[in-house]
């Protein structure tokens, strides 16, 4: 087995947390004064603020609400949305240290573990829990001894990143589970002992114009994957443009062909519908088909199961990989009329993320992307779920712990909507 799939005990380091706390604050996020705003010095992101936030709106009832479900004495698990790749733990850092400044954090092992031994050693000195996928089980049990000493424990209950901030994805139940474990553990000590799930979300919002640069981004992608532009085009059509020419090599790669005057949403789903269908007859051709969640999740546990057929690995990740890239752009692309400059940049990353390999920039994209232009966080706390005094299953817990993100998540949306916040555009998903 590979370090990478190792899990290795993070061994936290206060005075270095303390020190990456400052140079988080000011060479990750806000930038330095005096610099970040001329040239040439703002084109450098370490001075401009490498993920370029200028502001922080996080309220005072917000910090004391998450205040109140962390510290000694109880277990927290905190769960903020996961919007934005990099940016994420950047902001996410911002807000431990001002609640549980030693929450351990999962990451990826590919960040914690993959790196070679010394960057290995500086992450979980600042206490990161490696993922291991489909090995879970070591960095869960640190992870509930770590929040039964009082301290926090952040991670991500949407998984990977979705480049869709107004949408909280189906949750992962792992904070939930490990949420239940520790209530155990901790009522057999103390009866009174309460655990809490406490969920955060943030929204970005650009602090200016920046079509200029979105579209110079837009460009680049044009070029990089030989999709002509249409001249007329404006921005959302362009990126419009570019998903239906994805879409169509996709389409024309499985010898498949779509109805004249189809929508992208339709062609896309007709698409994933016979992927899933092969994959699922690829996998157990004995079985009916079901729908395509459960079909990802056994061609896994296949996976799993038959590492030593390697013809048959490969044209099973392959379908699986084509129909989770097809799904991210979700029903939520196509469901306004209007699309905000924010969105339109989520749809180039998701792209950049998804579809451009060819070269250093585009690996550098993929782990550090660049935003457009500067931008304000706007970050809320909803009420946090005490496991201490829910009375339902599991699943009750998750499905409300999304409930309470989403709600969050639209109503901060529709208050920056109404202040005037966004600049919108006709939205050519939504009848295209």
């Amino acid at each position: 087995m590979s370090r990478i799939d190792v899990f290795v005990a993070p061994r936290p380091n206060p005075a270095l947390i303390r020190a990456m706390t400052s140079v988080n604050r000011i060479v990750m996020l806000r930038g330095i004064p005096g610099f970040r705003d001329i040239l040439p010095f703002n084109r450098l992101a370490g001075l401009r603020g490498v993920a370029n936030i200028r502001h922080i709106d996080f309220p005072d009832a917000g910090l004391e609400r998450l205040n109140a479900s962390c510290g000694a004495g109880k277990a927290t698990f905190i769960t903020p949305n996961h919007p934005e790749f990099f940016t994420d733990w950047m902001i996410d850092k911002e807000i431990v240290s001002q609640v549980s400044p030693l929450a351990a954090s999962w990451a990826t092992n590919g960040v914690v573990n993959g790196l070679g031994r010394l960057m290995q050693k500086f992450w979980l000195a600042n206490n990161l829990i490696a993922q291991i996928p489909g090995n879970s089980g070591a960095a869960k049990e640190h992870s509930v001894a770590w929040a039964l000493k009082g301290h926090g424990v952040l991670l991500h209950p949407e998984g990977g990143v979705g480049w869709h901030a107004n949408i909280v994805a189906p949750l992962l139940p792992g904070a939930v589970e490990m949420g239940l474990e520790a209530l155990k553990r901790g009522r057999a000590t103390d009866p009174d002992f309460k655990v809490w799930i406490a969920p955060v979300v943030w929204k970005l919002v650009f602090t200016r114009n920046v079509e200029a640069a979105l579209a110079k981004e837009c460009t680049y992608v044009e070029k990089n994957l030989k999709i002509e532009r249409q001249a007329t085009d404006t921005l959302p059509q362009r990126i419009h443009h570019i998903y239906s020419a994805l879409l169509a090599r996709d389409e024309a790669a499985w010898s498949l062909s779509s109805e004249e005057g189809a929508t992208y949403a339709e062609r896309q789903k007709a698409l994933v519908a016979e992927l899933s269908r092969r994959l699922g007859q690829g996998i157990s051709p004995d079985t009916a088909v079901p729908e395509t969640t459960e079909v990802l999740r056994r061609a896994r546990r296949w996976q799993r199961e038959h590492t030593g057929h390697a013809e048959g690995q490969e044209k099973v990740r392959v379908l699986a990989d084509t129909i989770q890239r097809l799904q991210r752009v979700g029903p939520w692309a196509s469901a306004n009329p209007r699309v905000t400059q924010e969105e339109i940049a989520e749809h180039l990353k998701r792209i950049r993320n998804d579809y451009c390999r060819s070269g250093l920039r585009d690996t550098m994209n993929r782990l550090i992307p660049q935003p457009a232009g500067p931008r304000c966080a706007h970050i809320r706390v909803p009420d946090p779920l005490g496991l201490h005094e829910h009375a339902g299953s599991a699943d009750d817990a998750v499905a409300e712990l999304h409930r309470r993100m989403q709600t969050t998540v639209a109503s901060t949306v529709a208050e920056l909507a109404a202040s005037g916040s966004f600049i919108f555009y006709p939205n050519p998903f939504y009848r295209h």
